[in-house]
This record gives C-alpha cells, structure tokens and sequence, in this order.
C-alpha cells in the first residue's frame, strides 16, 4: 500500500498554489493601480476645472470632484484633491476635510490621504519642506512646521486657530502590515 500521492494531485497542488500567490499579489497591487489611474482621469477633471467648469466629476458615477492639486518635492510629486475626507474619495486620490476651509481661504485646512498610496511621500517631509497648493482661484505655498503622531481620536489637529496653515493627516506607521489602526500622523504647514 503506497502512500504517496498522484501526481496530478501534485500538479493540482502546485497550480493551486501558484493561483493562490497571484491572487495575493493582484489583491495587493489593486489599491495602487486604481489610485494611480485614477489621478490620470483626476487630471483630466482637474484641467476642466480651471477652464471654468464646476464640480467635474472624473468618471460618470463619482461623489466627488477635484477642488485642488498639492505638490510635493519641489514639483517632483503631485496630486488632485478631491472633495470629501471619506474613504471612497481616498481610495482613488488625497480628500479635503469638508469641514475645514479650502486651502487659501484662511484657517486650517485639513487633507488627509492613505499611507501607503498618494501619502507615503509624508514620511519623508523635513521641517521647511515646501508643498505647493493650487486652487482654482489661487496658489498657495507652504513650509512645513510640524510632525507628530497622535491617537486618531486627537481631532483637535483639524481644530482652526485663525493661521493659515495646511495639515496633512495619514495612517501610521508608514511600513504597517495590516490598514487602518489607531495612531495617525500629521504634517502641519504655514503659510510662506
């Protein structure tokens, strides 16, 4: 009596498997194809926007529409904002907190992105790294001031002390294995 399998039961196992990791890796690379695709179709919006259309929707069925582009690395990096700090609007592109006034408008605007698409570039900002902000009406730039974490309960990052200052909030850590989690951390800008 043998107790080694057959050898199509091998094969299937080993295509089983083989299925199994591009399948892992599909899942794993979706997130960021569809949010780099999406800036391509956000730009396409965002460049209608500043020939005077209002609240371009980037595909026919999106909730939102571009209300900004924030550049990082003295150009090297840019992005659309969206309308809307939700996590539909991030899953393709950095949101505007609603809540907050858009940046150039005086006060605190708050935008928050993911950690491991459009903000990774975070990690990586030094205090008086400029970010560059247009509007449709303005451009703004900023120098960085401030990092810090904090427990996402600490909403008082998006509070409005008067300033005009620009605070970008993500996920941390950066390098974090599993999504979401309590800690956040916050780039706060001013005004230059």
């Amino acid at each position: 009596m043998s107790l080694s399998k057959p050898i199509w039961l091998k094969k299937l196992s080993a295509l089983a498997i083989i299925v199994a990791g591009c399948w892992q890796f599909g899942s794993g690379s979706y997130i960021y194809a569809k949010a780099q695709f999406a800036q391509y179709l956000l730009n396409n919006a965002w460049s209608k926007t500043l020939q005077g259309e209002t609240k371009v929707k980037p595909w026919e069925w999106a909730d939102t529409h571009p209300v900004a582009k924030i550049t990082f690395n003295k150009g090297q990096e840019d992005y659309i904002v969206l309308a809307g700090g939700t996590g539909r609007t991030m899953a393709f592109a950095p949101g505007h907190v609603s809540a907050t006034p858009l940046p150039g408008n005086g006060g605190n605007s708050v935008i928050v992105g993911h950690r491991d698409t459009h903000f990774t570039v975070l990690k990586d900002l030094k205090f008086g790294d400029e970010i560059r902000v247009q509007t449709l009406n303005k451009q703004i730039n900023y120098k960085v001031a401030n990092t810090f974490i904090v427990d996402q309960s600490q909403s008082e990052v998006m509070q409005d002390f008067g300033l005009e200052q620009l605070t970008l909030i993500t996920c941390y850590p950066f390098d974090a294995i599993h999504t979401g989690g309590p800690l956040r951390y916050v780039v706060q800008a001013e005004s230059i």
